[in-house]
């Protein structure tokens, strides 16, 4: 006996997934990028300085190839939250889980390791040495020649080296910084300086990489750039992206999702036309008037 609508047999008819759906649980964005599963998971953090709380019992995720902000005032936690998802502090409580494994406390260079990049808030660069050499710094954490090799420059050492700089000249080219690549980086404009962070940054690969106010002190133009260059590495690299910024503008354009903290707490999770609207997040930080 067939059933209405059945294949021959008896079959049931096929499953078509639903549009926008992809069978992993995954989903595809208005302008056609694929959000995948969860890549990291901050499970009820908590995170103290002698007797005051810098962020309160917070949990959220950030999933595979999206751009996540995390937004709030001056004093909100936000650079806390980044310090303890590269290694940098330790919370108290809570649970910190990257790609479905509860990550044990970790120093910044082992969480590196896992594939996790950063840029600062205040540019960390050695101004004396070029751009080339800065952006090289970043592959320190892909490289597995013995000291030895290194020394000689011999067998898996040269072959790293030539390996290592193929990426970053690739990297180099990405950002449109190559007529600079031998210019030491403190003769840089400000602009430029934070480009050479985030190629050095995207040098290690990351699964994720952290952004702390990618923005802060750039004219219009240099926002523009640093924008653009953002949804680039998301959309080509499919890198998934978390950034502090305060430009709302910048944050509303670029993010997928945006979480929001006041006061260590909180206050606020959701898209941005969710966060806009959100009343707690407008009387704290948007000034939004009421209805």
């Amino acid at each position: 006996m067939t059933g209405s609508g059945a294949g021959p047999a008896g079959d049931a008819p096929p499953t078509v997934p639903q549009r926008g759906v992809l069978p992993d649980g995954a989903h595809i964005t208005a302008d056609g990028r694929t959000i995948g599963p969860t890549l990291m998971d901050m499970r009820n953090i908590t995170l103290r300085f002698g007797g005051v709380e810098a962020i309160k019992n917070i949990s959220f995720d950030i999933r595979e190839g999206e751009i996540r902000a995390i937004i709030g005032p001056n004093g909100a936690g936000k650079s806390s939250m980044l310090n303890v998802i590269s290694g940098f502090y330790v919370p108290q409580e809570g649970e910190v889980w990257f790609r479905g494994a509860k990550r044990p406390p970790m120093k910044p260079f082992q969480v590196a390791r896992l594939g996790i990049a950063r840029t600062f808030q205040n540019i960390a660069l050695f101004e004396g040495m070029s751009v080339l050499d800065n952006v090289m710094t970043g592959r320190l954490t892909q490289m597995n020649a013995g000291l030895l090799a290194q020394a000689v420059w011999w067998g898996k050492a040269q072959r790293e080296e030539v390996e290592n700089r193929e990426r970053v000249e690739r990297v180099i080219d990405f950002l449109e910084i190559q007529h600079i690549r031998k210019t030491p980086v403190g003769r840089l404009p400000y602009g430029l300086k934070k480009r050479v962070e985030l190629a050095r940054a995207l040098a290690a690969e990351p699964k994720l990489l952290l952004l702390d106010e990618p923005m802060a002190g750039m004219n219009v133009e240099e926002k523009e750039d640093m924008s653009r260059f953002i949804l680039d590495v998301n959309d080509e690299f499919g890198t998934t992206i978390a950034l502090i910024e305060h430009d709302m503008g910048v944050v509303m354009d670029l993010s997928d999702r945006v979480v929001v903290m006041d006061y260590g707490r909180k206050i606020g999770d959701g898209t941005p036309d969710e966060v806009r609207g959100n009343q707690d997040v407008i009387d704290a930080y948007l000034g939004v008037a009421h209805d």
